[in-house]
């Protein structure tokens, strides 16, 4: 479909949702007037239209947590749009990767569950050190007992898998998921930063493989 094809508001306006390409999690919702559309698809990366500040906005244009446009989606009436990004950093301004962080509710029963909200509770064990918590013992011994543990569970995962035990490799490679995650939140490695990078090795495998191919 056409852009022109969009319905704005009576102010100029329409709401879009920011999507992260790779993990689907909702980033935020913000708003773009035809120019700030204009500026998204020429330049790429997402520029809005701050209602509270009365003018347009380039996410990142002071932070550096630009993101990059992978698609741009509308719904069945057009007067709405859903981005996918590739971030470089944070969504929101008080630097959570979404800003939409404040539970209000949730179904304990049906609560699922993601790296992002791991990797989130991580991050608060980091700052808030709550005590007798194993995260917090881990992060306060420093660096040289994470790896230790990340370690060790390398070797628990290699035991099991000889083992042929799907069951136990489950567990440890659960175990070594965890004790990485908060390797990376000591070391300020985001989930972003690791598939930016399988993202560059699956362009680079594809465009080796075309190559090959002629």
């Amino acid at each position: 479909m056409d852009v022109k094809d969009l319905k704005y508001d009576d102010k100029g306006l329409i709401p879009v949702i920011i999507q992260d390409f790779y993990t689907k999690q909702v980033l935020t919702l913000a708003y773009m007037n035809q120019e700030s559309l204009s500026i998204t698809l020429k330049e790429g990366k997402t520029c809005f239209f701050s209602r509270s500040r009365n003018k347009l906005w380039r996410k990142g244009e002071t932070s550096g947590n630009y993101q990059h446009v992978v698609s741009i989606r509308s719904d069945c009436d057009n007067d709405s749009l859903l981005i996918e990004v590739i971030k470089d950093g944070p969504a929101c301004h008080l630097g959570n990767e979404s800003c939409f962080s404040n539970m209000i509710i949730e179904d304990k029963n049906r609560a699922d569950f993601s790296y992002e909200k791991l990797y989130y509770l991580l991050e608060q064990r980091n700052i808030n050190r709550p005590e007798n918590s194993y995260t917090t013992y881990l992060f306060e011994k420093g660096k040289e007992k994470i790896l230790k543990k990340v370690g060790e569970e390398t070797s628990e995962v290699i035991i099991a898998a000889m083992k042929d035990s799907k069951e136990e490799t489950v567990y440890e490679i659960a175990d070594l998921c965890y004790h990485t995650l908060v390797l990376m939140v000591s070391l300020g490695i985001s989930l972003s930063d690791v598939s930016n990078e399988l993202a560059k090795r699956q362009i680079i495998n594809k465009k080796n493989k075309q190559e090959t191919m002629k």
